[in-house]
């Protein structure tokens, strides 16, 4: 029903309105007067063009020397041509925005010399979108500096703190053609990120590294990850993560989120939401319950045949080959609707994890608990030859005690469930739905399938092997990736300039 207010009655509220309108305007001027205000620092191989240049436009041969003109706000815009150069942010340059022109002719090429690509560190909020980065690799003369990383936001490697946040790509692509790269798109010690529509490949740890942020709140999306010893590795990376709508095929194994110690610390890998003393983590958490909500989620990907021993590896987990996910010491992590296929040694395998292994003075005994496996399609896998009959290969597999034969505590690994899912290959342990089927508020350690002390010899005889098979690898050179798709409108966002009339 209409007011009936009189004129004086109104006008209180109508001055209330025109100052909420004039405060708006004011807030959109101001946005509006950053976004012009904003520098536009373009990078050429050429001269620049004839004719009058705008004001917040300039000119670069190189990208370093645009990053290091750059402030927040700003944009690096990378004309196509190969740049023979490193790159590296600082946190002067936090808030920037680094976009090539198009993504496979923006090439930062590192000739297989020893250094990193592009890294951002600890800068917060920066962009690096729509280009390729290749053949940055690893080698002795780094010293204590880590390199072979193609992309790399590095909040600050092994601190044990968190150093930056905002660390965001898309349309990226990362390949070394040799034996030497370590990772492709890599972060670490950062918070709140996204990569969006990424590839990587031939890399000897893995395609893409997520590390070091006990509540990473990030998401990854739309990645292909293929020919990496690792697909997606995630040491003591947990909480909000979510790692989806991504394709993961013909790496040594596909994902592997870990437990770690001593590296990237603090441990453990947990996906537990809301977690208590995220400052000062308990490395081997006791989750009571199948019932609890999860945060750290691989969730509708395709991860399909990851069997290749034709690429080099150096940092695989467990020694793990041939295998869709493992979980090598993980808590209270979601797999769900994900078709995991083609896998010669297992579709999914979880497993405690002492690390450093053998054992040593230091060495933490990561269980396995609370993780969830449900609604995934398993097809045809555990069928190499070399496994044939194993009771331990197949789609599903969940273990636990063997920490004790190397002077661990009793096995924690319970409350791990299994549920809705569609098997064409054998379980570990059997019916593992029953005992171990979501619907129970608990489940029990899986030992090695409840038939007692006399499968742990196999199981560890299992193991071994896997790791032996993994070792005999005989690596080759990987291809050059074809042509990604590049970013739709690398004008998005970016004020008026030559590049964008």
């Amino acid at each position: 029903m209409r007011s009936m207010r009189s004129r004086s009655e109104r006008a209180p509220a109508l001055a209330r309105h025109v100052a909420v309108a004039a405060l708006v305007a004011v807030a959109l001027c101001a946005t509006a007067a950053s976004a012009l205000a904003a520098n536009v620092n373009i990078v050429r191989q050429g001269t620049p063009p004839k004719g009058k240049i705008p004001a917040n436009t300039h000119y670069f041969t190189t990208i370093q020397a645009a990053v290091n003109a750059s402030s927040a706000g700003d944009y690096v815009l990378i004309e196509p041509g190969v740049y023979d150069e490193a790159v590296k942010v600082t946190s002067a340059q936090s808030g920037i925005w680094i976009r090539g022109m198009n993504r496979n002719t923006v090439i930062v090429d590192g000739q297989h010399k020893a250094g990193n690509g592009i890294e951002i560190y600890e800068a917060n909020d920066v962009w690096v979108e729509n280009l390729t980065v290749r053949n940055f690799d690893q080698s002795e003369s780094c010293g204590d500096e880590e390199c072979g990383n193609e992309i790399w936001w590095n909040g600050g490697a092994e601190s044990g703190k968190i150093g930056a946040h905002g660390w965001y790509g898309s349309y990226l692509t990362a390949y070394d053609t040799g034996l030497l790269g370590g990772y492709g798109v890599f972060t670490n010690n950062e918070v709140e990120g996204s990569w969006e529509n990424i590839y990587a490949s031939g890399f000897n740890d893995s395609g893409i590294y997520v590390g070091a942020c006990q509540e990473c709140d990030a998401r990854i999306t739309g990645a292909t990850m293929e020919d990496n010893a690792l697909g997606y590795s995630g040491s003591n990376a947990g909480g909000k993560l979510t790692i989806e709508d991504s394709l993961f095929r013909r790496n040594s194994s596909g994902l592997v989120p870990n437990s770690e110690n001593p590296g990237d610390p603090p441990p453990p890998q947990d996906g537990e939401c809301n977690r208590p003393n995220i400052e000062n983590p308990n490395p081997t958490p006791v989750i009571t319950t199948t019932d609890i909500p999860r945060c750290t989620i691989i969730r509708n990907d395709v991860i399909v045949e990851n069997n290749n021993l034709s690429v080099p590896a150096v940092g695989n987990p467990a020694g793990t080959w041939g295998t869709g996910v493992v979980l090598p010491g993980d808590y209270a992590d979601l797999i769900e609707q994900n078709l995991i296929a083609g896998n010669a040694t297992n579709g999914v395998v979880g497993l405690e994890y002492p690390n450093p292994f053998p054992p040593q003075a230091d060495t933490i005994f990561f269980g396995m608990e609370g993780n969830r496996v449900s609604d995934n399609i398993f097809l045809d896998n555990g069928h190499d030859p070399t496994y044939k009959g194993n009771q331990f290969a197949g789609d599903l597999t969940f273990t636990g005690g063997y920490g004790e034969l190397f002077g661990g505590p009793p096995p924690k690994s319970e409350n791990n469930c299994a549920s809705g899912n569609l098997f064409t290959d054998p379980t570990f342990p059997t019916k593992i739905e029953r005992t171990w089927g979501c619907q129970n508020k608990t489940t029990p350690s899986p030992g090695f399938g409840g038939f007692g002390p006399q499968e742990l010899p196999e199981a560890v005889e299992y193991l071994l092997q896997i790791r032996d098979e993994s070792e005999s690898r005989k690596p080759v050179d990987q291809p050059a990736p074809p042509p990604q798709p590049t970013m739709p409108n690398p004008c998005a966002g970016v004020p008026k300039n030559p590049l964008c009339p």
